[in-house]
């Protein structure tokens, strides 16, 4: 199924034409200050089946296990359309599930961080949940 992502503006975008291999919900602090939301959806798919097309800006941190987390934004809105995680997630893609703008979209199969969950946040029946991160 073909699928394609896009910033707020429209200038970056990311196509795939692969099912995602993973759908997380996640529920830490930074994710929930770089979305400006109380948790965040990611989509994972192998790298070599994507195109993303336009400019970004590039912000890294290392993540709570010791892992890079690189996170590219749109230069004009802002917005986080894709990332990688190259240690944990070689050879893969994640992109914000909302980029999609699919109300069709599948559900999360797995929530983490549920110990920074809003607590009137439902999440969806069958999603594995884990009090922190995974090693996936």
């Amino acid at each position: 199924m073909n699928r394609t992502a896009q910033c707020h503006c429209g200038a970056v975008t990311v196509k795939v034409s692969d099912d995602p291999a993973h759908i997380f919900m996640c529920h830490c602090e930074f994710c929930q200050r770089r979305t400006g939301s109380s948790y965040h959806l990611d989509a994972w798919f192998p790298e070599a089946g994507a195109r993303i097309d336009g400019p970004t800006n590039i912000y890294s941190r290392t993540g709570d296990r010791g892992d890079s987390l690189v996170f590219h934004f749109c230069p004009t809105c802002g917005s986080n359309v894709y990332f990688f995680l190259p240690e944990a997630l070689p050879g893969m893609i994640g992109v914000a599930v909302g980029c999609f703008a699919d109300p069709d979209f599948p559900a999360p199969k797995v929530s983490i961080y549920e110990k920074r969950r809003h607590r009137w946040l439902d999440v969806p029946v069958g999603t594995q949940r884990h009090e922190g991160g995974i090693n996936v």
